[in-house]
């Protein structure tokens, strides 16, 4: 008999994506929508249109919800949200008592991870660890097969391990994150140094940008290395040591045996990647006398997080 289909949700800061998603990770059908706001009670009504958007064709599909932040594994609560205002924000429980039905709510980049695992890049390896690169670092463990979220659900929060102290301001509160020195923010915040300080060397970034530092982020400075700049080249390979070092880190205290990287940095940059992994080998302690973890970059992209949680929503319902 066919694995039945499973409805997964990816809410992000500026858009909620919605996928039928079948038993072997292929996305039926797709539905995206602008995130409302901050609002709580009109998030919550976005997502209930797309679940019964797709219920019309897959009537009683379980649902899985991936969102960022903290997340309490046993009563889905969102305990903090940094993208909207979801603090111990009953998610699950308001969902359910919506929808009529029993609904899955997880950590976005947990869902990412699970995917991934299940049908891309960490197919058949059970010991994964998974990066997702963008604004900041996510992170998911699927350990012995199974998903690893701690014991209180934060688990994977890879991007705010100090490695600077002293060192940039972090978000968090805290200072000298790895975020901060290997993240599309961190691209984004050295490029508009690097123009604003006039050095000749930018001149080509600067002119991408419209002659405008501010208007240089993440994204515009991975293109313009994609392009062949040599100092856009330069700050993906500063930012890529950076990963490389927070990797041997990890490595040391987890021992994987591969690394999937994704998010959009991750998934944008052959670059990123290739430094690295360079920087992870030349950093990992006990080099040359122990295996190296495998650095392979995501394949699901944007897809990984609704596909993770509709996976997951599935293995739960059974």
């Amino acid at each position: 008999m066919a694995t039945r289909p499973a409805i997964g949700i990816d809410i992000g800061g500026t858009k909620i994506a919605a996928g039928l998603v079948s038993g072997t990770g292929e996305v039926l059908h797709r539905l995206v929508t602008a995130t409302p706001g901050h609002s709580e009670p009109e998030v919550e009504a976005a997502v209930v249109d797309l679940v019964r958007a797709f219920s019309r064709d897959a009537p009683g599909a379980p649902v899985g919800v991936g969102a960022a932040g903290w997340i309490n594994p046993d009563t889905g609560t969102v305990l903090f949200s940094p993208h909207l205002a979801w603090r111990h924000e009953p998610l699950r429980d308001r969902l359910e008592e919506r929808l009529g039905r029993g609904v899955t709510v997880t950590n976005d980049a947990d869902a990412a991870g699970w995917a991934e695992w299940r049908f891309g890049a960490g197919r058949g390896e059970d010991q994964l660890v998974c990066l997702t690169l963008g604004t900041g670092i996510g992170g998911a463990l699927v350990l012995d097969g199974a998903l690893r979220r701690g014991r209180h659900g934060m688990a994977g929060e890879f991007g705010h391990q100090m490695l600077v102290p002293g060192g940039h301001r972090c978000e968090c509160g805290n200072r000298g994150c790895w975020e901060q020195y290997a993240s599309g923010n961190a691209l984004g915040r050295d490029g508009r140094e690097l123009a604003r300080a006039h050095s000749p060397v930018a001149q080509t970034l600067l002119a991408a940008a419209g002659g405008q530092p501010e208007a240089i982020d993440g994204e515009l400075v991975t293109r313009m290395a994609l392009a062949g700049d040599p100092a856009s080249r330069d700050l993906v390979a500063e930012a890529g040591e950076w990963l490389g070092i927070g990797l041997a880190n990890l490595a040391a205290s987890l021992d994987p045996g591969t690394f999937v990287i994704g998010g959009g940095l991750g998934s944008a940059s052959p670059q990123l990647l290739e430094t690295a992994e360079d920087s992870y080998r030349r950093h990992l302690t006990g080099r040359g006398y122990r295996p190296y973890a495998r650095v392979v970059r995501a394949r699901l992209g944007a897809d990984a997080g609704l596909v993770g949680a509709a996976d997951l929503a599935r293995s739960e319902a059974r």
